[in-house]
Order: C-alpha cells, then structure tokens, then sequence
C-alpha cells in the first residue's frame, strides 16, 4: 500500500472514531446510541426510493436485526413513524416524526464540525472532498454497494425545466427538494 493511501485510511478511521465518540455524546442525553442517530440522519435525508427498512439496512450496513430493535427503539421513543406505501401495500415506509426533526436539529455535528474545519481554505477542503467521494465509489463499487448519493448527482435525473424533474428509473416526477435527498437508486454520474 502506498503511504499516502495508507495516511489516508489512518486519517479517515481517526475523524470516524472521533466522529463516533460525538455522537454518542450527543445521543447520551437522549438515551440513544450512534447507532440510532445515524439511522435518524439517514431518515432525514432519504427521498421517497430510500424511506424503508431495507434501504436503511442497506445504507447503514447492518443486519436486519439490528436495524429492526433499533427501528423499534425509535418507534418507541416517538421519532419515527411508519406508513404503508400508498401504491404497494406490502411495502413499509418510514419518517421522522415532529420530535424526531427536533432531535435531529439540536443533536447535530455539523456546528463541531464547522468549527473544527473553520481555517481550512475553501479549495482545500474541496480537494479533501473530492478526494474522499472518490474513495467511497471505489470502496462501493469493489463491494457492488449501493452510492445512495444525492438525486441531483444520479445520472438518471431528467430536467424538464428549471423546476420539473423526473427520476429515469421509475419515471415519476421529482420535486425541488426530492432531488437534494439521498436515494438508493442513485447512479454517480460518468
């Protein structure tokens, strides 16, 4: 392995650990492990393809087990609700309730995290940015892994107009705010 490859994955495993003990910082005052807030992250940002149990499995890379006691906790917890999909009623979805986005706005890293990358230059952070998106492809594709990448990357998006979009895998129409979410369906673009 070369060593800048190998300072890369020593790094990245380092911000996850240092990630991983903020979380369970933030979810300790609500008696909720990282676990839990990932699955409540993911829940917040995933469009009307990626809202099931599967797709939450899927992205978090866990067992169905885990997944499911963890989706029970929520449900319990009132930070999530589940619903049966109007057009395949086999299909389960799932949303954050009212108190769930209110967890998910006070418990959020993003402000640490800001302040932590607060002097680096903003073409240096684009670069790292770059840099790791580039690495999670390759780790996907090696693994055939799903991208859940956001709507507005996919190359199967179709832009109609400046505000009609339509998603090319199951050809229905896709809101403004549906293609800045994750989707499971998602294809990077070449």
């Amino acid at each position: 392995m070369r060593k800048s490859a190998f300072n890369l994955l020593e790094l990245t495993e380092r911000l996850g650990n240092l990630i991983r003990v903020e979380m369970r910082r933030l979810g300790a005052a609500y008696k909720l492990h990282p676990v839990h807030l990932q699955a409540l992250s993911y829940l917040r940002q995933a469009n009307r393809y990626s809202n099931t149990p599967q797709a939450l499995t899927e992205y978090l890379g866990l067992t169905k087990g885990t997944v499911s006691q963890s989706l029970l906790l929520l449900y319990r917890k009132g930070l999530v609700t589940r619903y049966v999909d109007e057009r395949d009623k086999r299909v389960v979805r799932l949303k954050l309730s009212a108190s769930g986005r209110r967890l998910m706005k006070d418990a959020q890293l993003a402000p640490i995290w800001q302040t932590a990358a607060a002097n680096i230059s903003p073409a240096r952070s684009r670069t790292t940015v770059l840099v790791l998106q580039e690495t999670l492809r390759n780790l996907q594709a090696m693994h055939q892994e799903r991208t859940f990448g956001v709507c507005n990357t996919c190359a199967h998006l179709q832009r109609e107009s400046a505000r009609i979009y339509h998603c090319g895998v199951t050809g229905e129409r896709l809101s403004v705010p549906e293609t800045r979410q994750i989707c499971r369906l998602h294809t990077p673009r070449a």
